[in-house]
């Protein structure tokens, strides 16, 4: 890594693009180029984030223009951290000029366009795209290979990280049955965007209660769970029921999720096999049945801890997941992408800890 690979943000000052600047800032292999935000373009980065005073990345001027601003015709990468919608429009000219692209918005994910229209409420403008192999899942542990050849890597919904991660492997290995899964999913304020302008995510509303959203199978992740589960069942459909709920806290999600078992298994089997799945797994931690995870445990980390547990009564497999939303569900998994683009070390720039207390 003895030259730095250059890099641009655009969509910089939202809670995930400042995230990606945070972590960026201390990578040993890559250099922030361009940061481009309309809304602080001329200012310092650290205008935006003031953590970032007194680093190299703190000191970058915004740029505006989008994919057009200056500094990103000299990045060899680009993240892109914008609503969905802005990825479909840009992403075409950028690959044609050689740049890899991670997207952390939903644009790449659905391979279905009709599914994307249903819930994304517009037509999609680069369905070439997405028919090409070199467009790829952005979730290391399942996609490993797919990333490492990608041009475009379509960086995971938060929500859908955290469940896929927990089911997947058991669905591999056949002890899941295909329907009736279900996934209760608790998210800190930060999901919903530093720009959300709605009464729910305001602290008055929002402290002190905890509210259920998204109910009755109309949340956007959905169909990006429902496709990325079904690969790990062979190709067979698979139907969850899943509800996320807003707690006043700022980062985080813990998902519990339940399945039926196909047959009799205990949690020390359940746990064997997430074990298995994951042991080259950098950013995954399968505690011991009873070693139940917490939110803060990964608060800041781009891991995500895993729990399994088994009732026997009901014939049900209970896995709890936990991620920092704004980390392994967005920033840092896209970093994490970035570096297997780029053959570096899964880990650059993401090491450390959890931060405790």
């Amino acid at each position: 890594m003895s030259e730095r690979v250059p890099i641009a943000i655009v969509g910089v000052s939202g809670y995930a693009g400042g995230e990606l600047a945070r972590l960026l800032s201390r990578h040993p292999g890559v250099e922030i180029v361009a940061a481009v935000s309309e809304t602080y373009a001329g200012k310092p980065l650290k205008a935006s984030f003031p953590g970032l005073a007194g680093t190299a990345a703190g000191a970058i001027l915004c740029e505006a223009g989008g994919v057009d601003a200056p500094g990103v015709g000299g990045a060899a990468v680009v993240f892109l951290a914008q609503e969905s919608g802005f990825a479909m429009r840009t992403v075409p000219a950028l690959v044609a000029a050689g740049r890899a692209v991670v997207d952390l918005s939903a644009d790449f994910r659905l391979r279905d366009l009709s599914i994307f229209s249903t819930y994304y409420k517009m037509e999609h403008t680069a369905p070439e795209l997405l028919a090409e192999s070199t467009v790829a899942y952005g979730l290391p542990e399942r996609n490993l290979t797919a990333i490492r050849r990608a041009r475009l890597v379509a960086n995971p919904g938060c929500h859908v990280t955290a469940a896929v991660l927990a089911l997947a492997p058991l669905l591999d290995a056949g002890l899941l049955e295909k329907q009736g899964i279900v996934i209760d999913s608790k998210s800190g304020i930060s999901g919903a965007g530093r720009a959300k302008n709605d009464l729910l995510f305001k602290f008055s509303e929002a402290n002190e209660s905890v509210t259920a959203y998204g109910v009755g199978g109309t949340h956007r992740h959905i169909p990006e769970i429902e496709q990325t589960l079904s690969e790990a069942a062979a190709g067979e459909s698979v139907v969850v029921t899943f509800t996320p709920h807003l707690i006043p806290m700022t980062r985080g999600i813990l998902s519990t999720c339940y399945g039926r078992l196909t047959r009799s298994a205990s949690a020390t089997e359940a746990t064997a096999i997430l074990k298995e799945a994951y042991r080259d797994a950098p950013f995954v931690v399968v505690r011991d049945a009873g070693d139940q995870p917490k939110t803060k445990d990964v608060l800041g980390s781009n891991y995500c801890h895993l729990c399994a547990a088994v009732d026997v009564r009901t014939g049900t497999v209970i896995v709890t997941s936990v991620i920092d939303n704004l980390v392994k569900g967005a920033a840092g998994q896209a970093v994490q992408n970035m570096n297997i683009l780029l053959d570096f070390p899964e880990t650059a720039g993401l090491e450390g800890a959890g931060l405790w207390p």
